[in-house]
């Protein structure tokens, strides 16, 4: 399989993978939830059912665009002379530079989307059906949003730095297990995705209370954004009696 094909679709396997990962967790590591058991069937307004069928929906187009994006953008792939991996150094700095353009254009986008009460309506709030995360509905969102914000993010990513169809194969499924991570609802204060970035489940888990719709857009890796815009608001993780933790707006900050 050449390397365009699995950087469409080393993702998706990553996504499927890791979902079943954290779903067990879940199970065995009940005081690390977020929330109690059973809670995103009583919260959630949407089947998880209806939430694996739009997430399928939306993988479809990812593999479709990315595969047509990593095949068509080179003259050299085009004639099937694969072009040569960079330096190490190189890399770092493409995964570095991917990371500000994906995250800029996913706090803006998102940020429109709640600005806009017509698109927040019609696009946005399938995803905010979900006010108890979970990870495998971290990509549940409309087609248009998926098409729009996460793939042009991402194509970007890819294309503004130049990185190889190999190199993106690591990028996006470490784009895609990060996104997961946002959507988890375990806090496993050991888990590295957690204690290297601010941009981390507690914290976006704000983001889907309904007192924290309007903050805390930023995602997938960094919260910069948020902090240059005043779109930032802190946070509190404490126990939670019974097990497990709990995440809230500062009190000073409602």
């Amino acid at each position: 399989m050449s390397d365009e094909m699995l950087s469409a679709v080393v993702p998706v396997i990553v996504y499927w993978v890791f979902s079943g990962i954290y779903e067990l967790l879940g199970i065995y590591f009940v005081n690390y939830r977020l929330h109690p058991k059973g809670e995103e069937n009583q919260k959630n307004t949407v089947s998880k059912f209806k939430v694996i069928k739009g997430v399928l929906t939306y993988q479809a187009l990812q593999i479709t665009i990315i595969y047509l994006v990593t095949k068509f953008r080179d003259d050299d792939e085009k004639r099937g002379v694969p072009k040569p991996q960079p330096s190490l150094p190189v890399i770092a700095l493409q995964w570095v530079i991917g990371m500000i353009v994906m995250d800029t254009v996913l706090y803006f986008g998102h940020l429109y989307l709640h600005v806009n009460k017509f698109l927040y309506k019609h696009v946005h709030s399938p995803h905010h059906a979900l006010v108890v995360p979970y990870a495998y509905g971290a990509q549940y969102s409309n087609p248009l949003e998926g098409l729009f914000l996460d793939i042009l993010g991402s194509s970007l990513a890819f294309l503004i730095t130049g990185m190889t169809p190999r190199t993106s194969i690591y990028f996006f499924s470490f784009a895609t297990l990060k996104g997961l991570d946002l959507h988890c609802a375990l806090y496993f204060p050991w888990n590295p995705l957690q204690a290297f970035f601010p941009n981390n489940c507690v914290f976006h888990e704000t983001h889907h209370q309904i007192k924290g719709l309007k903050y805390n857009y930023a995602q997938p890796f960094f919260i910069s954004w948020d902090k240059i815009l005043g779109t930032y608001k802190e946070f509190t993780v404490e126990k939670r009696e019974g097990g497990g933790f709990q995440v809230s707006l500062a009190k000073n900050q409602l």
